[in-house]
């Protein structure tokens, strides 16, 4: 499971125009996103972890008046990001060991985050906090229950991995976030596991 979680930087770069052309727009994630906007007032700096290709998610937040800063590991997804949003910041770079010296009231890692082994899910909770403003909201998305599920992506293995509810719960009080909502394989959102935090 060690290899099909090393791999997954390779197969989306590999896969980036099947990738981009396959995800879905309808943003099935609305509502969890407009929720996220509630809780932050304008101007609003999002910080999205494993942006893909910025579509849909992205480009929603956009429209919505938020200055963007995307983070991803495949080259050509952000080359597809700053071709369609050139006014907002993308960057290729690991999210484990982001360090951008600055604060974002949003963050975001949608279907992302969960592509890490255990043990980096754990470490992230700094980054997390480290790029967080005051008052800054959280959002990611997560396995229902503690384990690792191999997937399959364009007939290749595709790596999940997912901590206990307790321990994301510990991990976000621990970083000084409380959780706001919580869904568990929200029947609306494609049966997403749903976090949504706030800092103290």
């Amino acid at each position: 499971m060690s290899i099909e979680a090393d791999s997954i930087p390779d197969l989306y770069e590999r896969h980036a125009t099947a990738y981009d052309q396959g995800r879905g727009r309808d943003l099935m994630e609305k509502t969890w996103l407009d929720r996220l906007l509630t809780l932050t007032v304008p101007p609003r700096s999002v910080l999205d972890l494993g942006c893909g290709s910025g579509e849909p998610i992205a480009h929603y937040l956009i429209e919505q008046g938020c200055e963007l800063t995307g983070i991803d590991l495949s080259p050509t997804l952000i080359s597809l990001c700053r071709r369609r949003f050139p006014g907002h910041r993308w960057t290729v770079a690991d999210m484990r060991s982001l360090s951008l010296n600055r604060q974002f009231q949003g963050i975001i890692a949608w279907d992302s985050f969960f592509h890490l082994r255990p043990s980096d899910q754990e470490r992230m909770f700094s980054v997390f906090r480290r790029h967080a403003a005051p008052g800054a909201t959280l959002m990611f998305t997560s396995g229902p229950e503690r384990g690792v599920a191999i997937g399959t992506y364009q007939n290749e293995p595709l790596y999940h991995a997912s901590l206990d509810a307790s321990e994301y719960k510990k991990l976000l009080n621990d970083n000084g976030f409380h959780v706001v909502a919580h869904r568990v394989e929200d029947p609306d959102c494609g049966r997403h596991t749903v976090w949504l935090a706030q800092q103290d």
